[in-house]
């Protein structure tokens, strides 16, 4: 088989990457809530003909690992059409939880739009006769956005509360058509809107998402136009192979052996009792059958060049289709039955957890493609806390459980790559949620946003202080931007100095919150890591755990746990203290030769 130029898969590569970032920015330019502007709680993803992921946005891991499983649910529910888009957020049909909905769009090509027409053009030829552009039967490629919506019903302002079961947490959609032949199904929309606190706000961003699709399949016909569908199509599965034979290329020197761990989630919210997480991550050895070529050079850090051959793009197993030798098994078979409570995480959460760790593991930038999964087996037994069935609770499985399980695959890994694995993160999103009536308009208003904690100490450097980790890439919400559009206040916003676990280095520190309703409110937090700090490694401690207090008009003070519900008066405040990350290696060796940050 004739190698591809390397360079043209370069190229490709970020063409296809260029379209999900240009997605993502059409959709925060146009977007209604702080939420999405401003906290960039969304993600964009570009699949080809057969669903499969090619290129993403630096955007959400949680959302991103996950998208695959949605798209296929649209392909399989929905038949799609020029000109449809299909919407859901069911989280036990490829969803994560409800408040992230996902829109799905067929991307058609049209016959006599290739590069040679564009050529030709260009050369000053006439066009031949009889080219009348027409579509192709079914789609070249797919295009996704995913959004986390402020509200989306339920129980809680915010859907993010403490619920027993899925119907409690809001408005769950099936994979349906939003739009269907270019025009909107005013249906569907209205039985969206008539069952959220804040309907305008929830149309604004369902729109900004319709425009995001409509500006990636924009892009990808440009891109068909100028190097022809074929090349675009065979690009798509190269780049594929490409990050597959990347990732067989790191497995296959890391130590053979099995390799396990576990963590806990606090509680479930509903009772005290500690919810367990646990993995073992079976490596086999570089003779096996699953071994693939090109060693990882640790001397460098990085990985030899492989050949980039073009080979057939076939389905990912981590999803149960297609036969393939696996050179890694991570199994979750010990973890906990799932939980009256919502930290109850969904298949694509799990799935979407293990595409992020190993793709951190990889030092080069290699395509983020659905390839990079094809040499791993994910095991997460039906009906436990890693793979929940209805109706089970949900909206913490998302944003607390993900941390969690990567946590604890990084434990695990820690015992074969340990120059590659930093301490704990601060473990959290510290999920919170405050609604109401506004004040100034007399209509509903739903907040939410997750606060950021310290970063884990790495093998050569201390935590970053002050950083969303892991599974949530986002951002805080501006103060400014907070107090504009919410009848809220920022009271105090500042590092928790201390917060990181002591080591050679250090952990970095956590956040401190505190936020004033200026109108009567209820106010839900969904945390964790509030009796147990983040681990340190090689020596290193703990962070230091979470903290959350009331502060009452009268000035008394009321410690709350990590997850609850309560109703705040005008002037009352919430605080929160959010977990430093772990230490790495002894303290005792912070004072010696090299015993400080490296340089970066």
């Amino acid at each position: 088989m004739m190698p591809r130029d390397p360079i043209e898969l370069e190229i490709f590569k970020n063409i296809y990457r260029s379209i999900a970032e240009e997605m993502g920015a059409a959709l925060r330019r146009t977007a209604f809530s702080p939420n999405i502007k401003e906290r960039r709680d969304y993600s964009c993803a570009v699949f080809d003909a057969g669903g499969e992921v090619i290129a993403m946005g630096d955007h959400m891991p949680v959302h991103l690992g996950s998208m695959p499983m949605s798209v296929r649910a649209a392909i399989e529910a929905c038949p799609f059409a020029p000109g449809d888009v299909v919407m859901l957020n069911d989280p036990f049909r490829g969803g994560t939880h409800l408040p992230d909905i996902t829109l799905v769009a067929p991307v058609y090509v049209e016959h006599g739009r290739g590069a040679g027409e564009h050529m030709g053009k260009a050369r000053g030829r006439e066009r031949p006769r009889h080219t009348t552009p027409t579509l192709h039967t079914t789609p070249d490629f797919y295009v996704a956005s995913r959004a986390h919506h402020a509200d989306v019903g339920g129980t809680y302002p915010g859907s993010m509360g403490l619920c027993r079961e899925i119907y409690q947490e809001g408005f769950r959609i099936p994979p349906v058509r939003i739009v269907r032949s270019g025009k909107m199904e005013r249906d569907i929309l209205a039985l969206l809107l008539n069952n959220v606190r804040t309907p305008g706000e929830r149309e604004g961003d369902l729109g900004a998402q319709i425009a995001a699709c409509h500006t990636g399949a924009e892009r990808l016909r440009e891109v068909c136009s100028r190097y022809g569908r074929e090349r675009a199509h065979a690009a798509a599965a190269d780049l594929l192979a490409y990050s597959e034979k990347m990732m067989r290329a790191f497995l296959s020197d890391m130590p053979p052996g099995v390799y396990r761990a576990e963590d806990f989630l606090d509680n479930d919210g509903i009772s005290d009792q500690p919810v367990k997480i646990a993995v073992a991550v079976h490596v086999r050895g570089p003779g096996s059958a699953a071994a693939g070529a090109g060693p990882f050079d640790r001397a460098q850090g990085r990985l030899r060049p492989v050949s980039t051959s073009r080979e057939a793009s076939t389905q990912n197993p981590v999803h149960g289709r297609g036969a393939r030798a696996y050179t890694v098994t991570i199994d979750f078979s010990g973890s906990d039955p799932q939980v009256e409570g919502s930290v109850n995480a969904v298949e694509a959460i799990t799935c979407s957890a293990c595409f992020y760790v190993f793709r951190c593991l990889l030092a080069e930038d290699i395509p983020a493609t659905a390839g990079l999964m094809r040499p791993i087996q994910v095991i997460a037994p039906e009906g436990t806390v890693v793979n929940a069935r209805p109706p089970a609770a949900v909206a913490g499985g998302n944003v607390e459980t993900s941390q969690r399980i990567v946590d604890v695959l990084l434990r695990a890994l820690s015992q074969a790559v340990p120059e590659r694995i930093p301490a704990a993160a601060s473990g959290t999103m510290n999920n919170l949620t405050i609604g109401g009536i506004d004040p100034r308009t007399g209509e509903p208003f739903a907040y939410y946003e997750t606060i950021a904690g310290g970063m884990g100490a790495r093998p050569t450097k201390s935590g970053v202080s002050g950083v969303h980790t892991h599974m949530t890439n986002s951002l805080n919400t501006p103060a400014e931007a907070l107090e504009y559009a919410y009848p809220l206040r920022v009271r105090k916003y500042a590092l928790r100095p201390g917060s990181g676990g002591a080591g050679q280095f250090r952990g970095g520190d956590g956040i401190v919150r505190e936020i004033e309703v200026l109108t009567d409110a209820e106010v839900t937090l969904l945390a964790d890591r509030r009796t147990r700090g983040p681990w340190g490694l090689k020596g290193g401690g703990e962070g230091e755990p979470g903290k959350a207090c009331l502060i009452r008009g009268d000035g008394s003070v009321e410690k709350l746990p990590g997850k609850f519900s309560v109703r705040l008066k005008k002037g009352e405040r919430i605080r929160i203290e959010s977990p430093g990350g772990g230490g790495w290696g002894s303290p005792k060796l912070r004072d010696k030769p090299g015993g400080r940050d490296a340089p970066s």
